[in-house]
């Protein structure tokens, strides 16, 4: 008797908690989910970089605001709406088109960084230096200071150009390595961790194109390069013709010669016609 009445007490228990697991199973059931799915409306700007940029190039352009992609600990922004679609027409029309038209229509597509990330402040450093721009792993490319960005000043438009073309040139570099047991000849003794204490006209004088350029042969490279890429034929000629160290006036030229040689055994590229390209681009968004 003892024993069925034990028996009856863990079959009523049991059935107990399987009625209070029930209900609570019923009550935890979610009802309409309160998440927004719903895909935000394009604008004309969204609809403008996708015909620009994603869909020709396959390049993605984010200027919305997202702290996954930026450095938290500085003080950066993004940039004005306004200033979006002036910033990304003066690097499609220097930085990509000239390219298309030297190295194909889809040089670019094949070799590019797969998102192009703006913001709109200055990315200030501990020592005084800005970044202008940052490369990552050759998939994105952040490019700071697009609220600054003036059409009507060349030079202005020079330093925001600057930073694609040598970012880019990292990007090549990740793609086919250049020559560097021949540049870390030319000026061995040159390279120094405080390149930001040197005046530009200094380091000229000792075979560097800018002080940056100074950092390690990677950056020097990318800096002649693009540098030449963004002096017109005459600007670039005249100067190599202020450096009054014969010397130094000999290692840019052997700098300019592997950057050449280069561009024309790893893509099959026309350095100065590239040049040649970007210059007549550059006047194209000069509004002045």
């Amino acid at each position: 008797m003892l024993m069925k009445l034990i028996k009856y007490k863990n079959i009523a228990l049991l059935l107990l908690v399987s009625i209070v697991a029930i209900s609570c199973a019923q009550d935890e059931q979610p009802g309409d989910s309160q998440l927004d799915y719903t895909q935000p409306e394009k604008t004309a700007l969204d609809n403008w970089i996708a015909t620009t940029y994603l869909n020709p190039y396959n390049i993605n352009v984010q200027y919305k605001w997202n702290q996954n992609t930026v450095d938290n600990s500085r003080f950066l922004f993004p940039p004005t709406v306004e200033k979006v679609q002036p910033a990304l027409e003066i690097v499609e029309t220097i930085w990509l088109k000239s390219y298309a038209t030297v190295g194909g229509a889809d040089f670019v597509k094949k070799i590019a960084p797969r998102e192009i990330v703006l913001v709109g402040g200055v990315n200030l450093n501990s020592v005084g230096t800005r970044t202008l721009g940052i490369a990552e792993g050759g998939q994105r490319v952040t490019l700071f200071e697009t609220d600054y960005i003036d059409q009507s000043d060349r030079e202005n438009v020079s330093e925001f150009i600057h930073t694609i073309q040598h970012e880019y040139i990292h990007i090549l570099n990740q793609h086919k390595p250049f020559d560097e047991k021949s540049w870390s000849a030319i000026t061995p003794g040159g390279y120094v961790a405080d390149w930001y204490n040197y005046e530009i006209p200094e380091s000229n004088e000792i075979g560097f194109i800018t002080s940056y350029a100074r950092s390690n042969i990677n950056e020097d490279f990318a800096e002649t390069a693009s540098m030449i890429l963004i002096y017109s034929k005459d600007e670039y000629a005249a100067f190599l013709d202020g450096i009054e160290d014969p010397a130094a006036y000999a290692a840019l030229k052997a700098k300019e010669a592997l950057v050449v040689k280069y561009f024309k055994e790893a893509f099959d590229m026309d350095f100065y016609a590239l040049r040649d390209a970007a210059e007549i681009n550059t006047s194209t968004v000069i509004t002045n």
